[in-house]
């Protein structure tokens, strides 16, 4: 009964046991004083404003709580306490436990960084973003290389086109015993050698709502540029455009070259998409944004039926993160469903698979119910 009584009291902080009367165990104690310090303190900063009581708090949170209990009360901190502050001295960052809401809020300080803080924020982003790396560039390689495989078939390969894996697969049954070797009487390839079969542009909006978004984008984004096969264009929007294509290479450059916040230009970025359009019927574009547009609205819906009617596979996700979609403009929403373009929020385990329909050309509300995603 006595523990019972002691983790209510935890729960609910000293308001709940004024006179002191539920004694706490040692360990206990130091877990009361981390979780005071930030849900129990009613004015703003109430960690302090040295560093030192900051950089003590972070190092106790780790101390006293797991991992995702830790990343959890540092997204509190941040937005109850306002202490984005303490992301500007790299000794505190130091000793904060990266996460991919972490990465969005450096990426959106990173115009206010001291230059000494910003080498050790790309360091903590770097970190994550590898960590993504490692568990989407699998999933994410073999649902397009499959979706590419079923959808493009090269009968009359070059020698440098051919598909060996697909070849030998399809031409067992001619193996020649006494010569130990299978002749092959078709050759399976996929086109010629560095041609893009497919054309993908990742319009992102970068107003603040969509930042975990905007991670887990450059990551996928980066992922497909390294296919051969798949021409991949990553543009950022707010009110003005920027085409930050030729930073793939490395997302982390990506992320620190996009400027979270400020407004939204849907309509102007779908005009620079529409520039990079060259073969509709190959082109996948997916729109991510929460669809609060503040340009011409009227405008932009008919950039939407121009681009769809071209014969271009048109996508809207309202998020694209594990968080579920944020605050969007229902209306905006209905009438793009209204022109058979759904709009919903994509979990990032979900995306390669995604990506895959798009390349073969699924009707995307079968995906969708096949999934257990509803439109917004």
């Amino acid at each position: 009964m006595e523990t019972r009584l002691q983790k209510w009291r935890l729960i609910l902080g000293k308001t709940a046991d004024p006179k002191g009367e539920i004694g706490l165990e040692e360990g206990q104690t130091g877990m009361d004083g981390v979780l005071e310090a930030l849900y129990d303190n009613e004015q703003k900063g109430g960690l302090g404003n040295a560093s030192p009581n900051v950089n003590r708090w972070l190092g106790d949170i780790r101390k006293y709580f797991p991992t995702s209990v830790v990343q959890v009360m540092q997204k509190d901190a941040l937005e109850r306490l306002e202490l984005d502050r303490m992301l500007l001295e790299p000794e505190l960052l130091e000793s904060v436990e990266p996460d991919v809401n972490l990465v969005a809020t450096l990426v959106s300080l990173n115009k206010v960084m001291p230059q000494r803080t910003r080498e050790t924020a790309k360091e903590v982003v770097r970190k994550v973003v590898k960590e993504l790396e490692k568990r989407l560039k699998t999933p994410m390689r073999q649902a397009i290389e499959g979706a590419l495989n079923r959808a493009v078939r090269n009968r009359r390969p070059k020698f440098s086109e051919i598909n060996w894996h697909q070849t030998i697969r399809a031409n067992l049954k001619h193996y020649q015993e006494d010569l130990n070797t299978i002749i092959p009487e078709h050759l399976i390839g996929h086109g010629r050698k560095g041609q893009a079969l497919k054309n993908v542009i990742l319009l992102i909006d970068q107003s603040g709502s969509m930042a975990t978004s905007m991670v887990y984008s450059s990551v996928f984004g980066a992922i497909m540029a390294t296919l051969r096969s798949v021409k991949t264009h990553f543009v950022a929007f707010s009110t003005e455009v920027v085409d930050l294509t030729e930073k793939l290479d490395d997302p982390v450059d990506l992320l620190f070259g996009t400027q979270l916040g400020g407004g939204t230009n849907i309509n102007k970025a779908l005009g620079y998409a529409q520039t990079l359009v060259h073969n509709p019927a190959d082109t996948i574009l997916v729109l991510i944004s929460d669809l609060f547009e503040g340009g011409n609205e009227s405008e932009m819906l008919k950039k939407v039926v121009s681009i769809k009617s071209s014969g271009v596979s048109f996508i809207t996700l309202l998020a694209l993160n594990d968080e579920g979609a944020p605050s969007y403009d229902k209306k905006l929403a209905q009438k793009m469903a209204a022109l058979d373009i759904p709009s919903f929020a994509c979990s990032p385990d979900k995306f390669p698979n995604l990506m895959a329909a798009a390349i073969k050309k699924e009707d995307m509300k079968a995906w969708m119910s096949r999934e257990g995603i509803r439109p917004k």
